[in-house]
Parts: structure tokens; C-alpha cells; sequence
């Protein structure tokens, strides 16, 4: 038995990506397929991506249409038609980039492939609830394909850029929120004392309701103070409110100064084929998020 152990472990020590436990990897027309739709550096990936961005417009000013009555009532027939013609395609996509992918479920959990499922889900479900018809027009996140069909690369990184510099400052955020959420509290409460119910303050909600209509500078009058020192807090809550907007900027702003320099200077729509990340460089070889190693660059 010894013996027998000592031969399988070389042969499973030299397991190669083709292996079951690495999946299939991309080749043949999977790998043509995969550069072509998620990749927008070639020639024919921007074409496939322009005509998908034009399917997008089209479907979503067609349920824009389709809720003018008139409209329905007289071309009803029509625009149902093309509806359904719309989401065979978006469907037909969908299932083409599970295929093309190693791992569709780790595409179909990322942001787009949410994005994309949700392209297509709203026109099977209003087949047992119409009224959820309407959220078809959620294809129009599906826009943001944009910065990577025009090769907008300043743009591309710039949209990167404020992607992590909200992630590095939410946990600031959070604690801001929550210093602003105290206040409310206090002055909604505040508020109930001093104004009371003969004043429309029913209740301490209600007071928390005001005070954030008041910070927020909203104010939409359907509260308001009616004695003296009711009247002093909300001057007070007023000007707090102009101090309480910047905050969030600044500190948004300070984190997008320090990312600032931390991304390459150029970027293309590569997708490792391990983790799907884009943004690699034109000669990496690497995958910068899990270090795999990228296929040969194709660009035009």
C-alpha cells in the first residue's frame, strides 16, 4: 500500500488547470465568444457591445411607451412583440456568458451578472404579476457598459477611482450617519417637548420626521415651530444642516485625493478568467487581484 501511495502523489501533485478540480479551461470557440462579450479592446467586442447598448435603449424607451395609454392602446400588439423579442435576446446573452466563463456562478453572483439577470427576470415574472412589468427599465444600469465600449480609459478609471474611495470611507460615513442619527433623535425629541401635539408634534416619530426634513434642508412645511424656542431650535437645526451635507463630501473627496495616484496610468476591459477583475494593464501578465495568469492581450 505504500508503494502505491508513493506513485499517486507525484501524479497529483502535477495537476494541470484541464484537471476537473480547475474546471475546463478556455479554449476554442468559448475562448473567441469570452473575448468578444466581455472584452471591448477588439474591434468585434466593441461592435457587440455597441449593438447591445443600442438593444437597451430601444427596450427601455419601448416600456416607456408602452405606459402612454394611448400608445398601448393602438400599438399594443406591436410593442409587446418587440418586447418579447428583446428579452429572448437578453436571454439567449445571459446564457452565453455563463457558458463562456470557468465559473458561471461566480459571474452570475458579481454585480454585472445581477445586472444582466435582472435585464431579463422582470419580463418572466409579469407574466404572473403584470404590474412588475415596469422594472424592465432596471436594463438601463446595463448602460454603464459604456466606459468600456467608447474606451473611455479616463473615464473608466476615474469610475474605479470613486468605486474605492467610497469603500475607504465607509466606515467614516457610517459614523457620521450615526452622529447624525443621534441628533435627530435629541432634537426630534426636544421638539415633541417643546412644541407638543397642539403643534402638530404628535409624537417623538413625528419630531424625528421634522428634524431630518430640517437638517436636510428639505423642509417641506408641513411641520413648523410655532413658538419662540421651537422657532430658535429650528434656526439652529438650519444651520447645522449646512455644515451636516459638507461632510460626507470632504470626506469623499479626501479619500478620491488619495487614491489618486494609486492606479495605473492606462487600462484596458481585460478579464482575468479567474475572478472575471478588468482593468489590467496592456502588458500584464498577471491577474492583479488573483494573481492568475491573464490571457494574450488582444486589442485591435
Amino acid at each position: 500500500m505504500e508503494p502505491e501511495k508513493q506513485n499517486k502523489s507525484p501524479a497529483s501533485s502535477t495537476a494541470t488547470p484541464s484537471s476537473p478540480e480547475f474546471g475546463k479551461p478556455l479554449s476554442g470557440w468559448r475562448l473567441r465568444c469570452y473575448t468578444v462579450i466581455f472584452e471591448a479592446d477588439t474591434r468585434a467586442g466593441r461592435r457587440f457591445d455597441l449593438l447591445l447598448i443600442l438593444m437597451v435603449l430601444l427596450s427601455v424607451a419601448l416600456v416607456m411607451l408602452e405606459s402612454v395609454g394611448n400608445l398601448r392602446g393602438r400599438y399594443g400588439p406591436w410593442l409587446t412583440g418587440f418586447e418579447y423579442f428583446f428579452t429572448a435576446a437578453f436571454t439567449a446573452e445571459y446564457v452565453l456568458r455563463l457558458l463562456c466563463v470557468r465559473k458561471p456562478l461566480r459571474y452570475a453572483l458579481s454585480f454585472y451578472g445581477i445586472v444582466d439577470l435582472m435585464a431579463v427576470l422582470p419580463t418572466y415574472l409579469a407574466i404572473f404579476e403584470p404590474s412588475l412589468y415596469a422594472l424592465v427599465d432596471v436594463r438601463v444600469l446595463r448602460l454603464l457598459r459604456v466606459f468600456r465600449i467608447l474606451k473611455l480609459h479616463a473615464y473608466m478609471q476615474e469610475y474605479i477611482s470613486l468605486g474605492r474611495a467610497l469603500r475607504a470611507s465607509a466606515r467614516k460615513i457610517f459614523v457620521f450617519l450615526s452622529a447624525v442619527l443621534m441628533v435627530v433623535l435629541i432634537m426630534g425629541t426636544v421638539m415633541f417637548i417643546v412644541e407638543g401635539p397642539e403643534h402638530g408634534f404628535t409624537s417623538i416619530p413625528v419630531g424625528v420626521y421634522w428634524a431630518i426634513t430640517t437638517l436636510t434642508t428639505v423642509g417641506y412645511g408641513d411641520l413648523t415651530p410655532k413658538s419662540d424656542l421651537g422657532r430658535a431650535i429650528a434656526s439652529l437645526m438650519m444651520l447645522m444642516g449646512w455644515g451636516v451635507l459638507a461632510v460626507p463630501t470632504g470626506i469623499v473627496t479626501a479619500e478620491m485625493s488619495a487614491q489618486r495616484f494609486q492606479f495605473p496610468p492606462k487600462t484596458t476591459t481585460r478579464t482575468c478568467h479567474e475572478c472575471l477583475t478588468e482593468g489590467h494593464l496592456p502588458d500584464a501578465k498577471f491577474c492583479r487581484n488573483c494573481g492568475a495568469k491573464l490571457p494574450r492581450y488582444q486589442a485591435e
